[in-house]
């Protein structure tokens, strides 16, 4: 005891306390937030690799960005990408943000499923799926249960089988030879069920979206109860998200 007690006096805490309030580091881009100010219009939609701009009026796809930040470094007084990480929506369209937009994203509890609340308020186990992920998104949804970030306090823990699982997170713009996994896995997951999209790949696909080596005819297939953007995502964001889509926030 006596040996835990000086670990803790010398190196502080080394958990997040409340994970909605926390605070990230200055290179981090979140929300962006679009200004009203004239500029070239056509430079700044042919700017981004992924289409994730569009203009009239000016808006941002999250689920299309990769958040490379060069819109906000080629025209800093129209773009600027601020340090909010709560960005996960239940509806696709929720992740467009518009010129002019500056509140805060929010998950509107009338777009979530009754039975999300009453089954999974209070624990919810997830079967994570890399469907020709890089690596990234699997990284940061490996830290949500580091000693940090500790999701599993929630009760919101991953397992390996689809089997002991109530639903899945997607990582990845889903290759063809991964399709028919997923759906053995989803198949596998007892209802009610779960489909989380995590990281940009995984909500359209992102730079590999027009790739003939993807198939996401699954997606077609099936309503999704959240998207967690982000490239990769943080795992503040996605606890958040977890947590406003099962009634914790």
């Amino acid at each position: 005891m006596s040996n835990n007690l000086k670990i803790l006096w010398h190196q502080g805490k080394q958990f997040i306390p409340d994970i909605t309030t926390a605070q990230v580091p200055g290179i981090f881009r979140g929300r962006p937030v679009i200004s009203s100010e004239d500029v070239d219009l056509a430079a700044l939609e042919d700017l981004c690799p992924t289409h994730a701009i569009r203009i009239n009026p000016v808006g941002i796809d999250m689920g299309k960005c990769t958040f490379c930040g060069e819109c906000a470094m080629q025209f800093p007084n129209k773009i600027k990408f601020t340090k909010d990480y709560k960005l996960s929506a239940t509806a696709r369209g929720n992740l467009i943000i518009r010129e002019g937009d500056e509140n805060p994203l929010l998950i509107n509890p009338d777009e979530i499923r009754k039975e999300i609340h009453r089954v999974f308020g209070k624990s919810l186990k997830l079967r994570q799926v890399s469907a020709g992920g890089d690596n990234s998104c699997e990284m940061e949804l490996n830290a949500v249960n580091n000693v940090q970030f500790d999701m599993s306090r929630f009760g919101i823990e991953f397992v390996a089988s689809p089997r002991h699982a109530d639903g899945i997170v997607i990582t990845g713009p889903i290759t063809k030879n991964m399709t028919r996994p997923l759906q053995i896995c989803y198949d596998a997951i007892p209802d009610p069920k779960l489909i989380i999209l995590a990281g940009t790949d995984a909500i359209s696909g992102g730079i590999f979206a027009d790739s003939p080596a993807i198939d996401r005819r699954f997606l077609s297939a099936h309503s999704i109860d959240l998207f967690v953007p982000g490239n990769p995502i943080h795992p503040l964001t996605f606890i958040n998200g977890i947590l406003a889509l099962t009634g914790r926030l």
